[in-house]
């Protein structure tokens, strides 16, 4: 699958499943051992959801995904981005190092807790935003798939 979070071991799209159809399988293509992209794309267009990486670029360091063994070669134009999308109000990042990587652009010296998020203004255009800091969608990361789908509920009731 070309999309973000494609591995099938990885519990976003359940997350999403369970958050918006109170079903971790809505969104899972459980034969194919894939998820269902045409639905998924449908429904984040419709709900508003936008998703990309803080990195363009970036280095394993290890030949894991984790944070501690990633190094951001080439960050993405967070800037140009999100002029693109005036209406954004809401930055959510799902790891340490996103977060990281958006603290240091924004200039964000509040780290938001896990589950909830920090306020900062977007100096090209001057709005307020918010950064959500939500936990990882990794089994690796020690919550139930459960746990933090009701943690990306709360954010859904805020932020949409």
């Amino acid at each position: 699958m070309h999309f973000f979070y494609p591995n099938f071991i990885n519990d976003m799209w359940r997350i999403f499943g369970l958050v918006f159809f109170a079903d971790k399988t809505h969104f899972v293509d459980e034969p194919n051992k894939t998820f269902k992209l045409d639905e998924l794309r449908t429904f984040l267009t419709e709900k508003g959801v936008g998703l990309y990486d803080t990195a363009t670029a970036v280095n394993r360091t290890t030949g894991t995904a984790a944070d501690k063994d990633l190094e951001v070669v080439e960050p993405t134009d967070l800037d140009a981005l999100l002029l693109q999308v005036p209406a954004c109000k809401n930055v959510v990042v799902t790891g340490q190092l996103a977060a990281d990587v958006l603290r240091a652009h924004f200039n964000i010296a509040e780290q938001p807790k896990v589950g909830s998020y920090v306020t900062f203004r977007f100096q090209p255009d001057g709005r307020e935003m918010r950064l959500y800091r939500m936990p990882s969608s990794s089994r690796a990361y020690p919550l139930k798939v459960e746990k933090k789908a009701e943690l990306y509920k709360a954010m859904f009731e805020e932020a949409l």
